[in-house]
């Protein structure tokens, strides 16, 4: 765990010791909360999980969903938690389900639980990957960086070389090129990985059949109860960093190749990664027009009712693989984390 997430974790004790979770309700919590998460599935054994923040337990999961319930917090689908910020409920906050990607571990493993709490749930699906046309890069990277001994790219702005041999190695080499390789236009990002990934034998087209649901699969989800389909768009890109014509593309056409295939009408997006560098004004913009209901960044933060303004810029509270305590939910649900860092502000949309 790098010195960031210590941190977060140290903010999650104190919380947790002065019991700010409880005092600090009314100073920070907002009318409900967007969970965002990635893949549920039992732990694995490596120590080298450079994507672990992605992943949390079913028993993790089981137990989040059970605290909620505790706490007398209503679970809702995100249609409804959309509806309550123009037509709030006083005193009754609210939590609602998000999963990104369209992975096979969200029904084998989640669902169950999900149905065990009576928890609707959205699933943000990406079309490429239903395809098994587009890359999970991110996926790419950790695998070659696992499989080889050491890692020699060639970047525009220089040379990267690291040594890979055993996992610590492993981590700070993954650390540093991921990071780097952020900064990056998507096309150069996208070509080096698939340059380290041929050296080290691996097959992106294998990994996205491995982890993602197929159609048929996705078909059989848009009916079940409780379930709704959102999309993510066709290749999963960062927007931001892409022209206009080619994010309106990925944000509309995702939303019609869903309802073509699925049959069913798609109401609400999601951006891919998220995060300021990923998705912007622009893109916001571009969401409302496609005619979504909704659209979720990664921004960090709690709904409050000035949201309802701004329905294609929702925060969401990512469930971290890297802190799955009662601790870290508590603080999550409690809103003072993102009020400290958001600086008591309600809304970030710039």
């Amino acid at each position: 765990m790098n010195l960031r997430h210590q941190a977060y974790s140290a903010v999650f004790g104190a919380i947790a010791a002065m019991h700010a979770d409880r005092w600090g309700r009314g100073l920070a919590q907002g009318a409900g909360v967007i969970l965002t998460l990635h893949h549920v599935r039992p732990q694995g054994q490596t120590t080298f999980r450079p994507n672990g923040l992605l992943e949390v337990t079913p028993d993790f999961l089981d137990q989040t969903l059970t605290l909620i319930r505790a706490e007398g917090y209503d679970l809702v689908s995100l249609d409804e938690a959309v509806a309550r910020l123009s037509d709030p409920r006083k005193g009754r906050f609210f939590v609602a389900l998000t999963f990104d990607d369209g992975y096979r571990d969200n029904v084998e493993h989640a669902w169950p639980v999900l149905a065990k709490h009576g928890a609707p749930w959205t699933l943000f699906v990406t079309t490429g990957f239903a395809d098994r046309t587009a890359r999970l890069w991110w996926l790419e990277l950790e695998e070659t960086i696992r499989a080889l001994p050491q890692v020699n790219v060639t970047l525009p702005d220089g040379p990267f070389t690291a040594p890979t041999a055993n996992d610590n190695e492993k981590q700070r080499a993954f650390d540093r090129l991921y990071w780097r390789l952020r900064k990056q236009p998507e096309a150069i990002l996208l070509s080096a990985i698939s340059e380290l990934a041929k050296q080290a034998g691996i097959d992106p087209a294998a990994l996205v059949e491995r982890e993602c649901l197929p159609w048929e699969t996705l078909r059989a989800l848009a009916g079940a109860p409780g379930v709704t389909i959102g999309a993510h768009t066709l290749t999963h890109p960062m927007l931001a960093k892409h022209d206009t014509a080619f994010a309106q593309a990925e944000i509309a056409e995702g939303k019609a190749r869903l309802e073509t295939e699925l049959g069913v009408a798609i109401r609400h997006f999601a951006y891919p990664v998220g995060d300021p560098t990923s998705a912007g004004p622009r893109d916001f913009a571009l969401a409302k027009a496609a005619g979504y209901d909704s659209a979720v960044t990664t921004r960090p933060g709690h709904l409050f009712a000035e949201h309802a303004d701004h329905l294609h810029a929702l925060p969401r509270v990512s469930l971290n693989g890297l802190h799955q305590s009662e601790a870290a939910v508590r603080a999550l649900l409690s809103g003072l984390p993102f009020w400290l860092w958001n600086r008591a502000r309600r809304i970030n949309v710039g």
